[in-house]
């Protein structure tokens, strides 16, 4: 389980609005964890080419 740095999410927290959802908060906090395991698959060489993307998407268009 890939984790969030406290200090990233609370930077987040900062440059959000004085009000805001919880909904809006989720939102960030989810998209903080799909960043970080994209970095940890960078990293770990868990990434395809953009000519193999290319290639599967044009089997699904």
């Amino acid at each position: 389980m890939n984790m969030i740095a406290k200090n990233k999410l609370v930077k987040s927290i900062k440059e959000m609005p004085d009000k805001f959802s919880l909904d809006d908060l989720l939102d960030v906090i989810v998209f903080m964890q799909k960043i970080e395991v994209s970095l940890e698959q960078s990293k770990s060489g868990k990434t395809i080419s953009t000519a193999k993307v290319k290639e599967k998407l044009i089997r699904y268009l």
